[in-house]
């Protein structure tokens, strides 16, 4: 039999992968030898596997047909993950596309557009790492999100809440008031932009004097808990103890210290709205204040927002301001 004068990668790795197919050479069971076991960190469904993934699982095989050779019992799990709020934002854009508003669907109507771009990208991605020659148990590939797996991940969390190690409390959390769910850190890209500081000034309760706060959020002053100073600024030693009077609501909060306030930033005096910043958070856990949530999940104002309820925080920002201006509270 002659050999073409060119290796032809695509015909050769085509048939032998299908050879080792057929003969079922990936699949494992368990037996007598030691096991060595590996479980492939599942690719997203949202779309199609880039040069980290190919770096990643030819070592993966590396490994797993190595042990092979050795006399192992290797199997090497495939499988892909849910990925869930980065599929949601691929499906939401799909449907975009074609004129469909995720809030004209019903959950289930949603959830089958996402199972249909699942099973279609899932799919794309299991054929490519075949094309990779990846030796998968292919029997035994799994996705995120089957019951078996499902039931499995609540199993945990519930053992773990039961032995203590989980707990349900306030936390600062990244917020997409689009997909409406909390994002992890790394999903977050941060930007600084150009804004404005506004200069409010804050009645002390029982006089007619004021202080006075910076902020780059005025809409968030209706969430304030609390007023903090630096225990070592003398301007305003005389206000410990004392409380203030929050502009439009009228809450009554305290005036705590704490050398946290950086003394030259701003006024030196600053607002604390736990709900709505994390430095201010983990001020209000020290000080044990109340935590105020002025939005609704979609970023409108809640009840909290008093007239401004249901705007959209950015709406609301504008025209607190010019409350706050017609009040004779915004300094500038």
């Amino acid at each position: 039999m002659g050999l073409e004068a060119k290796y032809n990668a695509q015909k050769v790795e085509e048939q032998w992968y299908n050879y080792w197919m057929e003969h079922n050479y990936f699949h494992s069971e368990v037996d007598d030898r030691e096991p060595y076991t590996i479980v492939i960190p599942p690719p997203n469904v949202t779309g199609v596997l880039h040069m980290g993934h190919m770096l990643n699982n030819t070592l993966q095989d590396v490994l797993i047909r190595r042990a092979r050779l050795k006399g192992f019992n290797a199997c090497w799990v495939p499988g892909t993950d849910h990925a869930s709020i980065a599929t949601e934002a691929k499906v939401v854009a799909k449907l975009q596309q074609e004129g469909i508003r995720k809030a004209d669907l019903t959950r289930d109507e949603f959830l089958k557009h996402a199972w249909d771009w699942t099973h279609t990208h899932g799919g794309i991605i299991l054929e490519q790492l075949k094309k990779l020659g990846a030796s998968c148990d292919w029997e035994r590939t799994k996705f995120t999100m089957d019951d078996d797996m499902s039931a499995s991940v609540i199993k945990v969390f519930v053992d773990l809440y039961k032995k203590g190690h989980i707990y349900r409390g306030y936390r600062m959390v990244n917020w997409d008031p689009q997909a409406k769910t909390t994002l992890s850190d790394e999903e977050v890209n941060y930007e600084e932009k150009q804004g404005n500081l506004y200069y409010l000034n804050y009645k002390i309760e029982g006089s007619e004097e004021f202080l006075t706060i910076a902020t780059t959020r005025p809409e968030t002053i209706l969430g304030d808990t609390a007023i903090c100073i630096n225990p070592n600024d003398e301007r305003f030693s005389h206000l410990k103890g004392k409380k203030a009077v929050v502009p439009i609501c009228n809450r009554i909060i305290p005036i705590i210290e704490d050398d946290y306030v950086d003394m030259e930033f701003g006024t030196g005096c600053l607002k604390v709205t736990p709900a709505h910043d994390e430095n201010d958070k983990a001020l209000g856990d020290k000080h044990h204040l109340e935590v105020i949530d002025i939005l609704n999940e979609d970023g409108s104002l809640n009840q909290y927002g008093m007239q401004y309820e249901g705007k959209d925080r950015f709406v609301a920002r504008k025209e607190i301001v010019t409350e706050l201006d017609a009040m004779g509270v915004l300094l500038k």
